[in-house]
C-alpha cells in the first residue's frame, strides 16, 4: 500500500519591521491591507481608471495636461490611502493641505510621464510623500516639505525602487491586458480595462503609504546601519 506523506504547514516568517522591510514586502503589505479594506480601496482606484480611459488616443502634450489637471483627485486617492493604513479619519483641513501640497510635489511628474516616466518615479521617490507626511504627522506647510524630502533622502533606494516597482506591476498587468483583449470590440475592451484599471491601481497608494511607514523608521541611520539591522532581524527569523 502506497503511504501518503502529509507535509505539515509551516506559516509563513512574520514580515520584517519597517526599519529593514524589503521591496517585495511593501508589495506583500499593500496587496494585505487592500484585502482587509477591500471597499474602501478600491474607491482609491476610480481616478486612475477614469484619467487611464481620458488619455487614450492623447498626444504626449495632451496627456501632461491631463495629468496635470488630475492631480488633485491622485493626491485626494492618495490621502485617503493613508488614512485607511493609519485607520482614522483626518480632519477636513488636514485633508485640504495633504491634497495641496500632493498637487505641488506631483506637478513635476504628471509633466515628466508622458516622455521620460522612469524620471516621474525617480522623482516621486524623492518628493512623493508629502501626502502621509501631512495625514500622519499635521504639519504646516513648509515642515511638511522639509520633512518630505528628508524622508526622501533616508533610503532614497527603498523609495524609488518600491515606486518603480509598484509602477511596473501596474503597467505589466495594464500592457497585458490589452493585449488579451486585443480582439475584442472597442467598447468590450475598453469597460474591461477600466475595471481592471480600478480594480489594480489603489495598490500604487496603498503601497506609497506604506513606503512612509519605512522611511519614518529609517531616518538618521545610515546604509551600513540598515543592513545590520537587516541581517539581525532575518537571522532572528531563522
Amino acid at each position: 500500500m502506497a503511504r501518503t506523506v502529509s507535509r505539515e504547514r509551516r506559516p509563513l516568517p512574520p514580515p520584517l519591521p519597517p526599519v529593514s522591510r524589503t521591496v517585495g514586502q511593501v508589495v506583500a503589505q499593500g496587496i494585505e491591507l487592500y484585502q482587509q479594506n477591500f471597499f474602501r480601496a478600491l474607491l482609491l482606484g476610480i481616478p486612475v481608471a477614469v484619467v487611464d480611459q481620458l488619455v487614450l488616443g492623447q498626444s504626449i502634450p495632451e496627456k501632461a495636461l491631463s495629468l496635470v489637471a488630475a492631480s488633485p483627485f491622485f493626491s485626494l486617492a492618495y490621502a485617503g490611502a493613508c488614512a485607511i493604513r493609519q485607520n482614522e479619519k483626518p480632519p477636513l483641513h488636514v485633508w485640504a493641505l495633504a491634497v495641496a501640497l500632493g498637487v505641488l510635489t506631483f506637478l513635476p511628474a504628471a509633466l515628466l510621464f508622458p516622455w521620460f516616466a522612469i524620471l516621474s518615479v525617480l522623482w516621486l521617490g524623492l518628493a512623493g510623500h508629502a501626502v502621509p507626511v501631512v495625514m500622519a504627522e499635521r504639519l504646516a506647510p513648509m515642515a511638511a516639505l522639509r520633512r518630505t524630502f528628508v524622508l526622501g533622502r533616508a533610503d532614497y533606494i527603498h523609495a524609488a525602487g518600491s515606486f518603480a516597482t509598484l509602477a511596473i506591476l501596474f503597467a505589466i498587468t495594464r500592457f497585458t491586458l490589452g493585449l488579451l483583449l486585443a480582439s475584442q470590440a472597442d467598447a468590450a475592451m475598453r469597460v474591461a480595462i477600466f475595471l481592471a484599471v480600478l480594480v489594480m491601481s489603489p495598490l500604487l497608494f496603498l503601497g506609497a503609504s506604506i513606503v512612509y511607514v519605512d522611511l519614518v523608521a529609517r531616518v538618521g541611520l545610515s546604509r551600513a546601519e540598515r543592513r545590520r539591522l537587516r541581517l539581525g532581524v532575518t537571522g532572528q527569523a531563522k
